[in-house]
């Protein structure tokens, strides 16, 4: 197991948790409130990035992108309709199921992923859960524009922030040592 990539999809899903928490302390209005962005509201993007996720960890566990794609895509109008706390628990509930499956998977094994916009090439699982993260983080981003068309700050969500945030990892080559 790569540490860096199993690091990335936690931060991936506790820069989520970190939004989730800034729109709690929002008017409930803001969450479906239209805007002029990839997608019209905070909730349509939030369910289209839980929709995504849903369909690579499908893809990841061996199904063909077509299929995991089908399977998906009826959750999206399912989604949009979500209120947050719903939203939030969908997420969570996700993001235990790929800590599960991360803890368990070797990331050097390679799929060919058959993708219906580009056509097929072998992908490493590695690979796909940094694809995975990078959409993600691209989402958020996108969010924090829609807070500031609203009116609201947005809340930093970094991965600089999510290292920082968690304990310290003895070194070898500290300066007490010397």
């Amino acid at each position: 197991m790569n540490s860096t990539t199993s690091d990335m999809l936690r931060y991936h899903h506790w820069a989520n948790e970190t939004l989730l928490a800034r729109l709690q302390e929002l008017p409930a209005s803001v969450f479906h409130e239209e805007t002029l962005s990839s997608y019209p509201t905070i909730s349509a993007t939030l369910a289209h990035l839980y929709v995504v996720d849903h369909m690579w960890y499908l893809v990841l566990n061996g199904m063909e992108m077509a299929d995991a794609l089908e399977q998906s895509q009826p959750l999206v109008p399912i989604g949009s309709q979500w209120d947050l706390s719903e939203c939030a628990a969908r997420l969570t509930e996700q993001a235990q199921q790929y800590t599960q499956w991360i803890d368990q998977t070797d990331l050097s094994h390679k799929l060919v992923v058959n993708n219906p916009y580009a056509g097929a090439r072998e992908l490493s699982l590695e690979e796909l859960v940094l694809h995975l993260v990078n959409h993600g983080t691209y989402h958020r981003g996108n969010i924090t524009t829609m807070l500031r068309q609203l009116g609201y700050s947005s809340v930093m969500n970094d991965y600089i922030l999510y290292l920082y945030q968690q304990p310290q990892q003895a070194s070898s080559g500290s300066l007490d040592s010397v």
